[in-house]
């Protein structure tokens, strides 16, 4: 090999004196669809999401078992299973029903005609009493994916094979216990909790963070004199604790900052 050859990099001759060429950065475009996932289950149940966690359980509800069947309330206090319902179609107004905590890791349930849903001493569901006593209480199961309801009795809730009536007489969980516990309220994601000095219009926020942070000598309150609009710009960056610390390091009497 001739002097004019330097040396080999990555399997490839560089000549002297050449400039290694910069790479390209090939950017990936962006799928829209990972923009905005769609819940397909939540569309199709008509705005009706799954429950996965017993705090979920309150306000309005409503229980399903198949597909898109939901329990159903009768006038002589019993339930049965509904009838079918379409892709986008919620519960009819038979099949919601209220819940209410109702002790440790339990919830109790009004159907429509006011009446509290229990069980009978020979397992069936029934919706008859003004009040909830130990009867009246159901424990949610999840596990592996799957929910199924326990009675007070230790009997899971399910559906007779004709569908006739709502029944708690099994003492294991299986396909014909499984269920689904759907809820139409706004549902809450990643709310964050506020530190309680951040809570308020800005003009407290800010002093609440020099009460807490400040020594106060003179006993005298001191204030950043900046403008309230650079604290909303903050806010809605994201960024409105590292703008108050900045405010705050500006500040002589501040103990923590620099």
């Amino acid at each position: 090999m001739t002097d004019e050859y330097a040396a080999v990099k990555r399997g490839k001759l560089v000549l002297k004196g050449d400039k290694p060429k910069a790479k390209k950065r090939k950017h990936k475009k962006k799928d829209k669809s990972d923009d905005s996932k769609v819940d397909e289950d939540l569309l199709k149940h008509g705005g009706w999401w799954r429950i996965d966690i017993v705090e979920d359980i309150t306000g309005s509800v409503s229980i399903e078992f198949g597909n898109n069947c939901y329990v159903s309330a009768l006038d002589n206090g019993l339930f049965t299973i509904g009838s079918p319902h379409g892709d986008g179609e919620g519960p009819s107004p038979e099949e919601i029903f209220t819940a209410f905590p109702a002790g440790e890791n339990k919830f109790a349930l009004k159907s429509g005609y006011g009446k509290y849903l229990g069980v009978s001493k020979d397992g069936v569901v029934v919706g008859r009493s003004d009040a909830v006593g130990p009867m009246e209480q159901w424990e949610p199961v999840w596990q592996d994916g799957k929910t199924a309801i326990l009675s007070s009795l230790n009997k899971f809730m399910s559906v007779t094979p004709d569908d006739d009536s709502v029944i708690a007489k099994s003492v294991s969980a299986g396909e014909n216990e499984y269920c689904i516990i759907r809820s139409n309220k706004a549902k809450e994601v990643n709310k964050a909790v506020l530190p309680a000095e951040e809570e308020g219009n800005l003009n407290e926020v800010e002093v609440n963070y020099v009460k807490k942070f400040q020594k106060f000598q003179d006993k005298k309150l001191r204030l950043n004199d900046g403008s309230v609009t650079e604290l909303k710009r903050a806010k809605i960056e994201g960024n409105l604790h590292e703008t108050l610390l900045d405010r705050r390091s500006k500040m002589k009497a501040d103990r923590y900052c620099k």
